[in-house]
């Protein structure tokens, strides 16, 4: 029988509960071995990483990355205890750090894409219309330019492109004029009231009419995509056999990379696939967590 981690203390850097998403089921994926080698390629909070390293034991070793230093600074305060693995917290992207791995090193990778509770919920970064900020959108607030700079400097045409490519978004030529007549544009509020003024035909829709754009402009500027895409071509290199891969994705853009690639790397001849349909989250975990309700889990394990 699994052990139960959802008691394992989460907080966020203001104090608040926190949870991730899928948390039991993506542990139980991992299976995690006593004395392995773990990369946690998205640590967050931590969340995940508290539980690997618990089970791994002191003979153990996990890499942690992230792009976000506020995440790191309170991932190191929580992953401290006894018979503790040796671990590695990285600042950068996880498809950079999974590439400088060793073939055939890691007994299991884990990934928990999209925006983490700390950022989603801090207006200071700017990557929610929920409340008033600065547009950066950035998970490395050090480096890259900011939500701000692309929607005020890129063309018509090519703003559009990205909110059509990022955020499946059929209005995304109105979207786009609506923007560029409006600039400059400084802030989340002004974004989100020009998106909807220019999306009004489409009031009565389940989701804020500003939800794709921001989607679109915040995988667009931190290049998660590339970094996903990246991320897959490595690990059939990088785990052992028998190692296995787990993400967890929130939007069909990166499900839909995720799948082709455990297929392609099963006909292949590198996987065995674990899950045959994506898992997701139940009705307790919904009204507990409402941001589960878009959350998918597949997994995969290495072939010697």
């Amino acid at each position: 029988m699994a052990e139960d981690w959802t008691d394992v203390p989460q907080r966020d850097g203001r104090g608040r509960g926190h949870v991730p998403v899928l948390y039991q089921e993506a542990i139980d994926f991992l299976a995690v071995q006593r004395g392995g080698s773990y990369y946690d390629a998205t640590t967050g909070l931590a969340g995940h990483s508290f539980a690997i390293a618990k089970l791994l034991g002191a003979q153990g070793r996990l890499i942690g990355a992230d792009k976000d230093p506020a995440a790191l600074a309170i991932a190191r305060e929580k992953l401290v205890g006894p018979d503790w693995p040796t671990i590695e917290l990285r600042h950068g992207s996880f498809a950079e750090i999974v590439n400088e791995q060793p073939a055939a090193s890691l007994d299991g990778i884990l990934a928990d894409l999209g925006v983490s509770s700390l950022q989603l919920d801090s207006p200071e970064r700017g990557f929610s219309f929920q409340a008033a900020g600065p547009l950066d959108m950035r998970m490395n607030p050090q480096a890259g330019p900011t939500a701000e700079q692309v929607v005020n400097h890129i063309s018509e045409r090519e703003l559009a492109d990205v909110i059509y490519e990022f955020g499946e978004e059929r209005r995304s030529r109105r979207i786009a004029r609506a923007i560029v007549r409006s600039r400059p544009i400084r802030s989340t509020a002004h974004l989100a009231e020009i998106i909807s003024a220019a999306a009004r035909s489409m009031k009565s829709e389940r989701i804020h009419p500003a939800t794709r754009t921001f989607q679109a402009l915040r995988i667009f500027v931190n290049h998660e995509l590339d970094d996903l895409q990246a991320l897959l071509e490595a690990a059939p290199r990088v785990l052992k056999p028998g190692g296995r891969i787990v993400i967890i994705s929130f939007h069909s853009l990166e499900d839909r990379i995720v799948k082709d690639a455990f297929r392609e790397g099963a006909k292949q001849g590198h996987y065995h696939l674990l899950t045959k349909k994506p898992v997701t989250a139940g009705e307790e975990e919904i009204d507990r967590n409402p941001r589960s309700r878009s959350a998918k889990l597949r997994a995969a394990e290495k072939l010697g």
